[in-house]
C-alpha cells in the first residue's frame, strides 16, 4: 500500500472519530437542563422545604430559669416582707404612743380632780349672805374654768344618783333601806367620778339603796 493510501485511510478515521465526538457532545447538551430550568427546579424545591411543617421539638426538661430573674424575685420578696414588718412596727408604735399619752393624761387628771373637789366643797359651804360677793364669784369662775378645761380634754363626770348601781363605774361604800327607791339604785353620791375617753379615771363613791 502506498503512502498516499495510508494517509487517506488515517484521515478518514480521524474524521469519523471527530463526527462521533460531535454527536456525543450534542446529545449531552440536549439532555442537560438549561440555567432557567435549573433555577425553577431549585425554587420549587426551596418552596417545598419552606412549606413543610417543622417537626415539633419535644423538650423532656424544663427551661432553666435565668439567675437574674431569680435574684429579682428574691429581692422583691424581701422588699415586701420588709415593708410589711415596717407597717406592723408603725402601727404598734402608734398604739404604744397613744397608750402612753393616755396613761400620762390620766395621771395628770387624777391629780387635778382633788382640786376640783375642793372647789365644789368650798362653793357648797358659802353661806347665803356671802353669795354674790367678789370672793364667791371669783371662786365660782375659777371652778368653771377648771370644768371647761376638763371638758376640752374629753373628761366627763359619771352619772350616779338615781341610776342603777354599776360596778364598772360606781364604788359602793354605804347601803341604806329606802322604800321610795328600787333595788340597787344609787341613793347618794359621796364623791364624783370621772371618765377620760370612755375609760374610768376615778369611780364614783356612792350610797346604794336596798
Amino acid at each position: 500500500m502506498s503512502r498516499e493510501e495510508i494517509k487517506k485511510e488515517n484521515g478518514s478515521e480521524l474524521e469519523n472519530q471527530e463526527a462521533v465526538q460531535t454527536d456525543a457532545e450534542e446529545c449531552t447538551e440536549k439532555n442537560q437542563p438549561s440555567d432557567g430550568e435549573k433555577g425553577s427546579e431549585q425554587t420549587e424545591s426551596d418552596q417545598e422545604e419552606e412549606s413543610a411543617p417543622e417537626p415539633e421539638k419535644k423538650g423532656f426538661f424544663k427551661k432553666k430559669k435565668d439567675p437574674r430573674d431569680e435574684k429579682i424575685e428574691e429581692l422583691t420578696d424581701r422588699f415586701k416582707r420588709t415593708m410589711a414588718e415596717f407597717d406592723n412596727y408603725r402601727k404598734r408604735t402608734e398604739k404604744e404612743k397613744s397608750a402612753m399619752y393616755e396613761v400620762g393624761a390620766k395621771d395628770v387628771i387624777e391629780k387635778i380632780l382633788p382640786v376640783v373637789d375642793n372647789f365644789e366643797r368650798g362653793l357648797a359651804s358659802i353661806p347665803d349672805d356671802a353669795k354674790g360677793t367678789p370672793f364667791a364669784d371669783g371662786m365660782e369662775k375659777i371652778y368653771k374654768q377648771f370644768v371647761k378645761i376638763l371638758e376640752d380634754m374629753d373628761v366627763k363626770p359619771i352619772e350616779a344618783v338615781g341610776k342603777e348601781f354599776d360596778p364598772n363605774f360606781h364604788n359602793a361604800v354605804m347601803h341604806i333601806e329606802d322604800e321610795n327607791l328600787g333595788e340597787n339604785i344609787v341613793a347618794a353620791e359621796l364623791q364624783k367620778g370621772y371618765t377620760y375617753r370612755d375609760s374610768v379615771v376615778r369611780h364614783s363613791m356612792v350610797q346604794v339603796a336596798n
